[in-house]
């Protein structure tokens, strides 16, 4: 900051002095309103307009206004849907039966009068459960033809003195790796619910057994995603033994595939194979990782695109951006219109109208935007927010607007977005991951529970069959 000049002094001052004093302080001006205006810019960002995730918002959530369309139907069941009333049996386990012995009226003796027919209540419930313990017991004989001892073979499965068996193995394995619950709490359900208590090692060495057990399935899933049409592709940060690293996804809407790596970017993609070897679409935010793979087609999350777009609407009154949002909306609305009535794809008279006025609103936005000087003395002069944006939807417009030409690609990326949000909650409730083996296991059964349930799979099932030796291996459709 330069010093404080009083009146007397300024008077002082030649012309030339003056001029230079006042360009000086010109320049410190603009330099303070760009800095104020970036702060004021990071306060009035949330989850509305960029790409903060919703708790970071804090109790106060974001006043904008949602741009997905109100639902038109009433809450609650729909007209036509089955439902699922609690409705009697005709074989119940247990029956009580309640006699009647003295009458509520008169009090007179009605144990020898005949009954006349009986009122029926059920109720539903758990019955007190415990582990069930079975022994296998091998005969032991004496040959008489060669005179030794010989006995029979236990079943592979059972190989040490007392074990536990796959279907309690599975159980917590299912809570960990689906429910995202803590090895402790694990603990303690067990102890609670079934009268066993068990040790943190034994959840552990299930989840290492039950990794391994669902190989197949994963080489499976990642043949797949490589031959699939479609595909999106995130990544999130995570804790793994004190650091950051980031845990990726690779889907469609049948295949799940994460992988955890200390690295970001192309190289951590590279390293996990999950994108190398797809010539599809690749679904994505505009991450430039994603954009090294020449091998595929790239489409850009619109819903990324919006949240820009309307920050610069709230803090910067760029009318052009109200344009490209209205615009946007527009082509998604004639999108699935256009579904709807049976029709695969636009004509080419509406992909070039809206293609034009996407160019349109680009330009538009430019003229509203003029490039800055490019330094100021020594100092390189950053672009504005809206010109950096207005530069991607240039250079990436065939990306933004994939989905009007292909209607199998979406709109946005929720598909990777709601795939990774739950790795988000287990890393709220269970915290970070002790050892990176750790964080391998759950991203590989992640991956096969996730792509299990996305295929109507019982996902107990598939666990405690994986533990014997007969993992689900999900169907593959290149579509």
């Amino acid at each position: 900051m330069s010093e404080q000049w009083g009146a007397s002094e300024l008077e002082k001052l030649e012309t030339a002095s003056l001029v230079a004093l006042i360009l000086q302080q010109q320049e410190q001006i603009r330099l303070l309103t760009e800095r104020v205006q970036a702060l004021e810019d990071q306060l009035a960002k949330n989850s509305g307009n960029s790409s903060k995730p919703p708790s970071s918002d804090g109790l106060r959530k974001p006043r904008t206004k949602s741009l997905r369309e109100k639902g038109k139907r009433a809450s609650g069941g729909q007209p036509g849907h089955p439902g699922h009333t609690l409705r009697m049996v005709e074989t119940p386990d247990v029956v009580v039966h309640h006699g009647l012995a003295i009458c509520p009226e008169c009090q007179h003796d009605l144990r020898t009068v005949a009954v006349e027919g009986v009122e029926k209540r059920q109720v539903f419930d758990l019955p007190r459960v415990r582990l069930e313990v079975t022994e296998h017991q091998v005969e032991r004989k004496r040959c008489p033809c060669c005179n030794r001892e010989v006995k029979a073979v236990f079943p592979p499965s059972v190989s040490q003195p007392t074990q536990y068996g796959e279907q309690i193995k599975g159980l917590v394995v299912y809570w960990s790796s689906y429910h995202r619950l803590p090895v402790g709490r694990i603990c303690e359900i067990v102890s609670d619910c079934y009268g066993q208590t068990i040790s943190q090692g034994m959840v552990l060495a299930a989840l290492e057994e039950s990794a391994a057990a669902v190989e197949p399935s994963l080489v499976a899933i990642e043949v797949g995603l490589r031959q699939a049409a479609v595909a999106h592709a995130d990544e999130t940060g995570m804790r793994v033994v004190g650091q950051t690293q980031w845990l990726h996804v690779f889907s469609t809407t049948a295949l799940t595939r994460y992988g955890v790596h200390a690295k970001r970017g192309q190289v951590a993609l590279a390293a996990l194979g999950l994108v190398g070897g797809f010539s599809g679409q690749l679904v994505h935010d505009g991450w430039s990782a994603y954009h090294a793979f020449s091998q595929c087609d790239h489409a850009l999350c619109n819903a990324h695109l919006l949240r820009e777009l309307i920050f610069l609407v709230e803090q910067h009154q760029q009318d052009w951006a109200q344009q490209m949002i209205n615009l946007l909306l527009e082509v998604k609305t004639t999108v699935t219109q256009t579904q709807s009535s049976g029709v695969t794809e636009l004509s080419q008279t509406q992909q070039q109208a809206f293609t034009r006025r996407y160019q349109q609103v680009v330009m538009q936005g430019f003229a509203a935007n003029s490039p800055p000087e490019t330094r100021v003395g020594k100092r390189r002069v950053a672009e504005s927010p809206a010109r950096k944006l207005l530069k991607r939807l240039t250079l990436y417009a065939w990306e933004v607007l994939a989905f009007m030409r292909d209607f199998r690609v979406p709109f946005d990326n929720n598909l990777a977005e709601r795939d990774l949000r739950m790795m988000k909650v287990k890393q709220k409730v269970a915290g970070c991951f002790r050892t990176q083996s750790g964080a391998h296991f759950f991203a590989a059964l992640r991956s096969y529970l996730s792509t299990a349930r996305k295929q109507g799979q019982p996902l107990l099932q598939a666990l405690t069959q994986a533990l014997l030796g007969n993992p689900f291996i999900p169907s593959i459709s290149p579509g």
